[in-house]
């Protein structure tokens, strides 16, 4: 089987423990994520061989990272090494009405200082069948944005598919422009792009009529967002699939998650789950984007079971501590079946 590529920055995640304000700890759990990383990760669970490119120093920081990729068996041979660190971020999480939040320290990381030519693409997807990408890479630096838009454009040439995670991240932009400015010449290049109920709005000013992701109350309905879907399709005619994750925050504890997928004009929608007990959100949409991209390649021409994989499998991430999804694709069937039972399994 062709393996599929991922591309962009992963970084050593720092977190108070439990639900700590940073103010309050004198300790912080260390493991490491990153959109795309998170992806290639749970596709390598699903058994798909998953590749991750990315610029590392090096020191004794990026090998500790790079042994816990090859722990699940991401490939990274690819890796390019130069510059000086890698990325942080540090995370407080948040407890039913106080909000989780995340502060980065990746300004001048080995990844924000890629440049075009620094990868040699051709020769990575030679053996490829797919490459992804997420809005977080391009919002890094003009170089990151040139490189990402140079894979683009070689998968394009290549017949490769192409996936775009939107994945607008307001505090990124500080390089001089903005998303808007940038992410539509990258997306151009894709067949299939997935966001979440506000990314659509912030990069392209496409939005539902009279919808408050701040006031849905656990309820968000999918057929709110076909308009979206289809003015996305409208403006990138080359994507083949619209996908949207649908959040419905009660609280900080409690979410409703659900998803929908537009193809050659019909509308898809998942099942919603009833998250009551969050143990971590932070990672969850780049589980849905991994079950996703498993579920097409796996059930070919069955969008309604690769958006259902998606959903069931990103449910299962808010019960997993870190960023990425350890569930293997047995437990997410079973719980598409219906069993969320959470039974002793011996």
């Amino acid at each position: 089987m062709k393996k599929v590529v991922t591309f962009g920055e992963i970084m050593l995640r720092l977190a108070t423990p439990g639900n700590f304000r940073f103010i309050q700890s004198t300790n912080l759990n260390a493991t490491f994520g990153g959109g795309e990383a998170n992806v290639a990760v749970s596709l390598s669970n699903y058994g798909i061989p998953a590749e991750f490119i990315t610029r590392f120093p090096h020191n004794d920081i990026a090998e500790w990272c790079l042994s816990e990729l090859r722990k699940y068996n991401v490939r990274t041979e690819n890796i390019v090494r130069g510059g000086n660190r890698v990325g942080i971020y540090f995370l407080e999480t948040g407890a039913v009405a106080r909000a989780s939040k995340v502060v980065y320290d990746r300004a001048g990381s080995s990844m924000a200082e890629i440049e075009p030519g620094m990868i040699n693409w051709r020769e990575i997807f030679k053996e490829a069948q797919w490459f992804h990408w997420t809005g977080i890479t391009p919002a890094l630096s003009q170089g990151a944005a040139d490189a990402c838009r140079e894979a683009i454009t070689i998968a394009n040439e290549m017949g490769i598919t192409v996936s775009c995670d939107l994945n607008y991240r307001k505090n990124l932009w500080k390089y001089g422009k903005t998303a808007t400015e940038v992410m539509p010449a990258l997306t151009e290049g894709c067949d299939i792009i997935l966001g979440n109920e506000e990314d659509a709005e912030k990069i392209f000013d496409i939005k539902p009529e009279k919808f408050d992701a701040s006031r849905t109350e656990g309820k968000v309905n999918a057929t709110e967002f076909e308009s979206v879907c289809k003015q996305l399709q409208t403006r990138f005619p080359r994507a083949k699939k619209i996908i949207v994750t649908l959040r419905g925050a009660i609280n900080a504890n409690h979410n409703t998650w659900g998803g929908c997928l537009y193809s050659e004009g019909k509308l898809y929608q998942s099942p919603k789950y009833d998250i009551t007990h969050i143990v971590d959100r932070v990672g969850g949409g780049d589980s849905f984007m991994g079950a996703l991209i498993y579920g097409l390649i796996a059930y070919p021409g069955d969008n309604q079971k690769a958006l259902d994989f998606a959903t069931a499998a990103s449910a299962l991430k808010h019960t997993i501590y870190g960023d990425f999804n350890l569930v293997s694709v047995s437990e997410v069937e079973q719980l598409m079946k219906g069993d969320g039972s959470g039974r002793v399994s011996r």
